[in-house]
């Protein structure tokens, strides 16, 4: 009998557990607006939010199952998913501050993010913060941390092409087509995913 400190988190659960804490984000069709740009590589930067939750996550599963410090899963997983809320396709010349981009964009996805869905000061702060050192001010909570080192991650294996991901935005992209479709009954959505 295995206790309850060896469980592993699996691809399957972390999927799950985004789709339920970022559910409200993933499904309005101004988040869908992220699928039309490109973040790194060939990477959308959906894909790459929804990665970067999924890193999060799996930091903060590591932190609660081994060192027994918790995280707001909530406020990690929604400002992962809106930490590049920015909107706009940063590679165009033609944007104005194109060039410096990666000081920017965190104020606009904030403000961003704040204006769409409401955003509490964790959550603003991780958005905010998640370029940091580029960014003036280190990040203030663990959850920010969580998602700064996660975004590092994605963005390297995202640029060098290793793909650590795939799976869950696969099984998120399900979820969200079968809530738009109504397929999200008692039940259906659980056996199907």
């Amino acid at each position: 009998m295995s206790s309850g400190r060896n469980k592993q988190i699996t691809e399957y659960k972390l999927a799950k557990e985004l789709f339920t804490r970022g559910r409200d984000i993933l499904l309005d069709p101004k988040s869908q607006q992220m699928k039309n740009y490109i973040q790194h590589g060939t990477t959308t930067v959906f894909e790459h939010c929804v990665s970067v939750a999924k890193f999060s996550l799996l930091m903060a599963h590591y932190l609660e199952k081994t060192l027994r410090i918790k995280c707001d899963r909530d406020s990690l997983v929604r400002a992962a998913l809106l930490h590049d809320y920015f909107l706009y396709d940063w590679h165009d010349k033609t944007v104005p501050g194109h060039n410096i981009h990666g000081f920017t964009h965190p104020r606009t996805a904030c403000i961003n993010a704040d204006r769409d869905f409401g955003l509490n000061e964790v959550e603003k702060d991780i958005i905010s913060k998640h370029m940091f050192p580029l960014t003036f001010f280190p990040p203030r909570y663990r959850e920010s941390v969580l998602v700064t080192l996660a975004d590092k991650w994605c963005a390297l294996c995202e640029t060098f092409k290793v793909d650590v991901s795939s799976y869950i935005i696969y099984r998120v992209n399900c979820r969200i087509e079968m809530a738009e479709n109504g397929l999200e009954q008692e039940g259906a959505a659980e056996q199907a995913f």
